[in-house]
């Protein structure tokens, strides 16, 4: 039941085309990963979602997957153009740290928030720092043909290459603001593929080159992990939009520089046949920016009693290409429907094994796959799913088949998941479980006797130590703490 053509939006072409993998049988996937300078806020982790979806989607279509996730220990500058700081090298500086202590700790946390969101590990991370023999050779045959050499590093010229910025959609130099003047450069769009150490200056992360002492820039590392380890063409390239107005029309450039490529009307001319970007998550409460103290990030949505999974549940309810408005009304929300679905699942925890192409689900295994096979649609995925778990008089182990198969490509974890489960501690939270079960016992026997005024008196009792006591709650919560 997974028949119809996978259909994917190509960021280059800004159209929709029928995905046909480079290599027979094959999917061969590389997703910009996280620069590890501190904790990603969940706006960043929304872009890890959708490319494990897009994943789970190649593999529900019978393609053998290889994913690759870079991770960005060096080169990224806090403008994300030639000038500035070293993102890594400034924290490292603010927390009195080595730059590998800092690369680490960063790196376990954006780990750990991967397993919460039920994000499956890559076929591999691809560490930049790992790859710096690679960039220097990669740098070395471009740079006759490409580049020229400056007192701050070595600049890729981007007039060497047919239809820079063709991604972008850059017509214009002000299509590039965000890219600051260098003093020397040929054209205002051109990029440092390699950074000099200033004179005098000593940094953590440096390695010495034809142009001197210094570091890779943040776009030659992408060049190179994807070509190393996919090859040139690979599949499909992902990452975030605010990627596809700088870092990707660079790593294009420099990827027709090394295969030796022409223009972009051949969409694999740029190193990948489609290119993917989400959209951005948007936050009216001003919390998603990591300069703003406590940030947005998928602790802190824990810390306040809320699952992992309402958040990937919250993503995967707005297509990808949408912006998507964060609020703390919609994130209750989607916990409060993942709740549903997970209640649903629980009755089929004990059904023996089924087959999932029973005719009965034929039909709504066919609009799943008609759903995620135009552009990974989620939101209507999530509908074929739910009428599923809503489905009545049918063999259990046939239906619970059938979840599995959508939640494969879902990654909800509904068949392991309990409702108890999703019932997280709030981090400020004093009264323990034991003792709200006990006086919520209290009140159900004062309710049982028609003594209201103590029922009323321990629910306020309850309230005032931040417990909601949810009478009528068709869910059967009973309780959650505020």
């Amino acid at each position: 039941m997974n028949d119809a053509p996978l259909q994917l939006f190509n960021s280059l072409t800004r159209k929709l085309e029928t995905f046909e993998p480079v290599h027979p049988g094959e999917a061969r996937v590389y997703s910009c990963g996280p620069t590890v300078y501190n904790y990603p806020h969940i706006g960043n982790m929304r872009a890890y979602v959708f490319a494990d979806v897009l994943g789970r989607t190649l593999s529900w279509k019978g393609y053998r997957l290889t994913h690759v996730i870079n991770i960005t220990d060096v080169g990224h500058l806090t403008d994300d153009a030639d000038a500035g700081e070293d993102k890594m090298e400034k924290m490292a500086a603010a927390k009195a740290q080595s730059i590998w202590d800092i690369a680490r700790h960063y790196t376990e946390a954006y780990w750990a928030d991967v397993k919460a969101l039920n994000i499956r590990e890559p076929a591999e991370w691809s560490i930049a720092t790992n790859y710096i023999e690679q960039m220097i050779d990669f740098a070395k045959q471009i740079a006759p043909r490409h580049c020229y050499e400056l007192d701050s590093g070595l600049y890729f010229d981007v007039s060497t290459v047919d239809d820079y910025g063709r991604l972008a959609r850059a017509v214009t130099e002000e299509g590039e603001g965000r890219i600051e003047a260098v003093a020397g450069k040929r054209n205002a769009a051109d990029f440092a593929i390699w950074r000099k150490t200033p004179p005098g200056e000593t940094r953590q992360m440096e390695w010495d080159s034809p142009w001197g002492k210094g570091a890779p820039g943040w776009h030659l590392e992408c060049s190179v992990m994807s070509g190393q380890l996919l090859g040139f063409p690979f599949d499909i390239h992902t990452g975030g939009i605010d990627h596809r107005e700088i870092h990707h029309p660079n790593e294009i450039a420099q990827n027709q520089a090394f295969c030796c490529t022409n223009g972009l009307s051949v969409p694999a001319n740029s190193g990948a046949r489609i290119w993917m970007h989400n959209n951005f998550l948007v936050d009216r409460t001003g919390k998603m920016s990591k300069s703003a103290g406590e940030f947005l990030r998928l602790q802190l949505l824990i810390d306040w009693g809320y699952h992992p999974l309402a958040y990937r549940l919250m993503c995967l309810q707005a297509h990808y290409r949408s912006e998507l408005e964060f609020s703390w009304d919609g994130l209750a929300a989607a916990l409060t429907r993942l709740k549903r679905m997970v209640m649903a699942a629980e009755r089929l925890t004990d059904a023996g094994e089924g087959d999932p192409d029973h005719p009965k689900f034929a039909p709504l295994l066919a609009k799943f796959d008609a759903a995620i096979s135009d552009d990974l649609n989620t939101a209507i995925a999530l509908t074929a799913l739910e009428e599923v778990l809503a489905m009545k008089k049918v063999d259990a182990g046939v239906k619970r088949a059938v979840v599995a198969k959508m939640d494969a490509v879902l990654g909800l974890g509904l068949l392991d998941l309990a409702r108890a489960d999703l019932r997280l501690r709030p981090k400020a939270a004093v009264i323990t479980e034991a003792d709200i079960d006990a006086a919520l016992a209290r009140r159900k026997g004062a309710r049982a006797e028609k003594d209201f005024a103590a029922s009323d008196a321990i629910r306020d009792e309850l309230a005032a130590q931040g417990v909601e006591v949810m009478d009528g709650d068709p869910l059967g919560w009973e309780w959650k703490l505020g």
